[in-house]
């Protein structure tokens, strides 16, 4: 109501995914599709201020190269707010539900690409780490000595019969990867994330030409 009041031209619209399952699909947007050929899911992690959940994302690219069609196969959540834990408490528990999630695809048979991708608050750097904006998790998360990513590979080196390799955004921009699919037609778009803090993020979708759609398979 208020950008209409100042004529701003914008449309406002819900994601596809329920919320909660959209912090984890989203993942799946952090590699290039061609990446996870092969594999029928994928680990993720969705680090929240109030719950941290972590699910097997079941990819589904026989339907939709595009991973439009990938959905949540089996998910865990722990609502460390209510406990009073310690940051590196919470990265045990975060290791026990993805060691739980591994072990639940061997029995079912689910193939597993050896990524875990994981949204997380606050600013991410390139190696992982947390800049600031993670005042809503336990602990000291933006210490440089603390970077989860390698935390996490450390606890699961490898998932089969290859190396793990874990990849961290931010959870705004991550939630936002998950509607990728269906923002095709625009220029620019983004996304306004509601939880114990508020997140943003912004896309602008480049243009891909006829040679690189055809050499890398991408959907036109």
């Amino acid at each position: 109501m208020i950008l209409k009041g100042e004529a701003i031209p914008i449309n406002m619209e819900l994601i596809r995914h329920d919320p909660d399952d959209a912090g984890l699909i989203g993942t799946a947007h952090l590699l290039p599709a061609w990446m996870l050929t092969g594999y029928d899911g994928i680990l993720a992690v969705d680090v929240g201020g109030t719950n941290i959940r972590a699910g097997i994302i079941e990819l589904n690219q026989t339907k939709a190269k595009d991973l439009s069609e990938a959905t949540v196969l089996e998910a865990e959540l722990w609502r460390h707010s209510d406990e009073d834990v310690r940051r590196d408490e919470a990265v045990e528990r975060v290791v026990e539900m993805l060691a739980g999630l591994v072990e639940s695809t061997k029995k079912s048979g689910v193939s597993l690409a050896p990524m875990i991708g994981i949204g997380c608050p606050g600013i991410i750097k390139q190696d992982g780490s947390i800049e600031r904006g993670a005042e809503n998790l336990p602990g000291n998360w933006e210490s440089s000595k603390f970077n989860l990513p390698h935390c996490v590979r450390e606890a699961i080196p490898k998932i089969g019969d290859h190396e793990t390799l874990v990849v961290m955004h931010n959870d705004a921009v991550v939630q936002g990867l998950g509607q990728l699919p269906y923002m095709r037609d625009r220029k620019h778009w983004g996304i306004l994330t509601i939880g114990t803090g508020f997140g943003n993020a912004r896309f602008t979708n480049r243009v891909v030409d006829h040679r690189e759609k055809k050499r890398n398979k991408l959907p036109t």
